[in-house]
């Protein structure tokens, strides 16, 4: 059963966080981040985008952006499994995306896990397309990974496919830019 759409609100992660990321990062991903890398992610914010959602207080999604230069990398995107495709994986993409252009980058990359056909969708819908593969990319179960790029979003096109990929009301749980 999907769960009922979510209006969560998004904000910046800070170190308060961290429990509640690391909680959900141990029920989605087989392996991790660790606390002091989650540390290190928040020291760097000239560099990094760190995003929570909560819904009645409680943290239930995050996501991260790293940028270089005109480039922003989706490190990570993780909903609480309660509540996936409930719309907060949506939320926090659009959060990111907003982001990136706020920040006058050009281009957005990510990788994910081929099996991962929900969060595949979600990005697609925000302009992703697919950009390469690796065999086996991922070392904790060997699986494939998916390079996914968007490379417009300097133009107005961009923000309407955001625009329209958080308002088509379709549930998209999300699943992980990095694991």
């Amino acid at each position: 059963m999907t769960p009922a759409l979510c209006d969560p609100s998004v904000r910046d992660m800070v170190v308060a966080d961290l429990g509640a990321v690391l909680a959900i990062d141990e029920e989605v991903y087989p392996r991790p981040w660790s606390p002091s890398f989650l540390r290190q992610q928040l020291a760097s914010p000239e560099t990094r985008v760190n995003r929570v959602a909560e819904v009645d207080g409680r943290v239930v999604g995050h996501a991260g952006l790293m940028m270089v230069a005109d480039q922003g990398h989706v490190t990570t995107l993780a909903v609480h499994p309660d509540v996936q495709g409930s719309g907060i994986g949506t939320r926090l993409m659009a959060d990111l995306c907003r982001a990136a252009v706020e920040r006058r980058l050009v281009t957005m990359t990510l990788e994910v896990r081929v099996s991962n056909l929900r969060a595949r969708e979600l990005y697609r819908r925000f302009g992703f397309i697919p950009a390469g593969a690796q065999s086996g990319y991922y070392s904790d179960t060997g699986e494939d990974a998916l390079f996914m790029q968007v490379d417009d979003l300097t133009g107005p096109a961009f923000m309407a496919r955001v625009k329209a990929a958080s308002d088509t009301g379709t549930p998209s749980g999300g699943g992980s830019g990095s694991g």
